[in-house]
């Protein structure tokens, strides 16, 4: 229960990070923008060594994969990196997200053995612009809450608040088309 207590969240800026972690969140975004264009929610991650080279990147497919619900970038990228890597391997590498894992997501993290997470949209941002879209449909879980409900320590880093900003731009007129058209 003590470690429970310990997920309050700290947003900070990109100045806070390093060059090369804002590069890898940005490449998130990227990563994010051609999901949606192959008609995919869009949203991107990826795996990185400790000295930042990308290792592996995924795209949503939850509509290009026949509805599957399952496949969120953050779990179909540890369903692969849980097949190249060792349990043991993945504990030393780094996860970006351009968005918060939702709880399903963060159980994937949580199984596949990653320690280090770093997102730069929060998932109640997200939850804001979605709103009740039924496309999206959010817990209200912080994947900090999900980790500590777990047995082992697993860093997270996010929201980045100016980055979120990028972020929350990639994704405005994808949930909510009549809102931007209108501005």
């Amino acid at each position: 229960m003590e470690q429970l207590m310990n997920t309050e969240e700290r947003i900070l800026n990109s100045s806070d990070l390093s060059e090369r972690e804002v590069f890898l969140l940005r490449r998130t975004f990227e990563i994010a923008q051609e999901a949606k264009e192959s008609g995919n929610h869009p949203f991107g991650c990826l795996l990185a060594d400790k000295e930042g080279n990308i290792l592996m990147e995924m795209g949503n497919r939850e509509v290009t994969d026949h509805g599957d619900c399952t496949a969120h970038a953050e779990t179909l990228l540890m369903r692969y990196a849980s097949q190249k890597y060792t349990r043991d391997q993945l504990k030393d590498l780094v996860f970006y997200s351009c968005a918060e894992p939702c709880a399903m997501c963060s159980g994937a993290l949580y199984w596949g053995n990653i320690r280090k997470v770093v997102y730069a949209g929060s998932e109640a941002s997200l939850k804001e612009l979605t709103g009740d879209d039924p496309r999206n449909p959010t817990l209200n879980m912080p994947c900090r809450i999900v980790f500590a409900a777990g047995q082992k320590e697993i860093e997270v880093i996010g929201p980045v608040a100016d980055l979120e900003k990028e972020f929350l731009k990639i994704q405005e007129n994808y949930w909510n088309p009549s809102k931007t058209e209108k501005k």
